[in-house]
């Protein structure tokens, strides 16, 4: 297998004419706006033109990639900037695992996005391999494909620091004492984004979704298919809006998980500003049912006591770290798993009760660093330079710290689990040195047809609302909620009513005739007690 590379010298221009359907940009009407821009619309033209060409060259994925056959794997070539289709290009690694029904039951290509931004997909043909029964029916009709957006993993991989030095810990506590704590966290952040553009300067002006949205245009012409369908779950999601927006009529089935509120205003500093209340209530969701089950893991049994163990073991973490590597931080960043997914109720309250009880290994080694494993530090770090890049660019952040401390001060107030530590995180955007550009307008075009949008009503990461603002953005759509339920990403959870649903819309093209409100699907229960039942 080839191996990537960063920047390359452009291929000659195509002259042949191509199929027209497989390559056409949807047109717009004289003196039209093109969304995205009409230079950018004619870039992706151009670079589909090349890819549909070429082809996508398919081998067996490199050992060290972690894909068993008959997954395959390879690359697409995009523009690094689509004004100039010409110019510079980077490669974009793409898997697939090919449909497992009878070629008459085959529909064509079904791209994943796992959100980030930052996040690879290229795991996502593996749900084939490892025979995930949620996907069999699916897999019958649909080629599995996974990619990794620009940036990230094999696809011009982007860097902001050391790995080793960004998971190093304990870190400071993110919820400041003083204006010197606070000064020390904005230094940090200057440094990051000074960091960001000394290591990866060349390509952060282009790492906007807008830019991976017409790279997936590109990888739907490698793939020689007309119309794509397309399966995204968190960033996503957005990431599926945009891709909606700008290419509709390229656009067959589109499924988007766990939404991104898309409204032009939201993007991405009021977003992270929602998350911080979101996360506080679902955090107060997962200890409640901590308490509920005080007999398995002795933290409380009231959410109040529960409440006060979290303080109490974040104060000494403070005072001492806990294994001289898990501080406020690393809790925080441990902890927020429970306020994620469901999946992680269980060995996050079962961590929790093991170190109450005495017993601090299973803590550290959950909560602190790995020095060891430099492979995963350097996808960590990768990851989250991908995160800061594509957030920073979508769109302008405000650059007064005034701002920034009055309202996270303010909120703070009301959700302290996570306010501060997701402000630090973010800040990097304030002092960003490439450019920031506008968040696409995100909207219903011709030749968009019915999209399925699924979400739980208690989601942290992408409150509730998101969805609600993308229905009524996509005309059409259908919205299914699942009601009382909070983990981020439902596609992937046992729930026939969603189950069953999102394979009638992938495979038969089936949608209610109107919104569906599903019930939960089934709590997590501690091991002793789902024995017992």
């Amino acid at each position: 297998m080839r191996p990537t590379a960063i920047f390359g010298a452009a291929g000659t221009a195509v002259t042949a004419a191509l199929v027209a359907g497989l390559l056409a940009a949807p047109a717009a009407d004289a003196g039209e706006r093109v969304p995205g821009g009409a230079a950018e619309a004619k870039g992706v033209q151009i670079a589909a033109a090349k890819a549909a060409k070429k082809g996508i060259k398919w081998q067996d994925c490199p050992a060290a990639w972690g894909l068993e056959k008959p997954i395959q794997c390879g690359f697409v070539t995009v523009p690094v900037d689509y004004t100039k289709p010409n110019g510079r290009t980077i490669e974009i690694a793409v898997d697939r695992v090919r449909s497992t029904g009878k070629a008459s039951e085959r529909q064509g290509a079904l791209l994943y996005n796992p959100g980030g931004p930052g996040g690879s997909g290229m795991k996502f043909p593996r749900r084939v391999t490892t025979k995930n029964p949620l996907w069999t029916k699916t897999s019958k009709a649909y080629d599995f494909v996974g990619f990794d957006p620009r940036g990230v993993g094999h696809s011009a991989p982007i860097s902001c620091t050391d790995p080793q030095k960004f998971v190093s810990a304990p870190k400071a506590d993110p919820v400041p004492d003083s204006e010197a704590d606070k000064r020390a966290q904005r230094k940090k952040a200057k440094e990051y984004a000074d960091g960001c553009h000394e290591r990866s300067g060349k390509l952060l002006p282009h790492l906007t979704t807008m830019n991976t949205a017409r790279d997936v245009d590109v990888v739907r012409a490698a793939l020689g298919e007309k119309k794509l369908n397309f399966l995204g779950i968190s960033y996503g999601t957005y990431l599926g809006a945009v891709y909606g927006t700008l290419f509709p009529s390229h656009v067959r089935r589109m499924v988007v998980d766990s939404v991104v509120n898309p409204a032009q205003d939201n993007i991405w500093y009021e977003a992270n500003l929602e998350q911080d209340v979101a996360f506080e209530g679902r955090f107060k969701d997962w200890t409640k049912w901590v308490a509920q089950h005080d007999g398995t893991f002795h933290l409380g049994n009231t959410q109040a006591k529960v409440q006060k163990q979290w303080e109490k073991l974040r104060a000494s973490a403070k005072k001492k770290p806990i294994g001289g590597v898990v501080g406020p931080a690393e809790l925080i960043s441990f902890f927020q798993d429970a306020a994620y997914y469901d999946s992680a109720w269980v060995p996050v309250a079962e961590t929790w009760s093991k170190y109450l009880a005495g017993d601090e290994k299973a803590l550290v080694e959950a909560a602190g660093p790995d020095l060891s494993d430099t492979v995963g530090n350097a996808a960590k770090e990768n990851g989250n330079a991908v995160y800061t890049a594509v957030e920073c660019a979508d769109a302008k952040w405000p650059t007064s710290w005034k701002k920034w401390d009055r309202d996270n001060t303010r909120i703070h107030q009301q959700a302290p689990f996570m306010t501060w530590a997701n402000a630090w995180m973010n800040l990097p955007c304030a002092t960003w040195k490439s450019k920031q550009g506008t968040p696409l307008e995100v909207a219903t075009h011709k030749g968009l047809p019915q999209t399925l949008i699924v979400q739980s009503d208690r989601d942290a990461a992408t409150p509730y609302v998101g969805a609600v603002e993308l229905h009524k953005r996509f005309k059409g759509s259908r919205l299914i909620t699942e009601k009382g339920a909070g983990s981020h990403g439902v596609v992937g959870l046992v729930n026939p009513c969603i189950n069953d649903r999102v394979d009638a819309y992938l495979i038969e093209g089936k949608l209610d005739a109107k919104d569906v409100t599903c019930a939960p699907h089934a709590t997590p229960e501690p091991p002793k007690a789902a024995a017992a039942k």
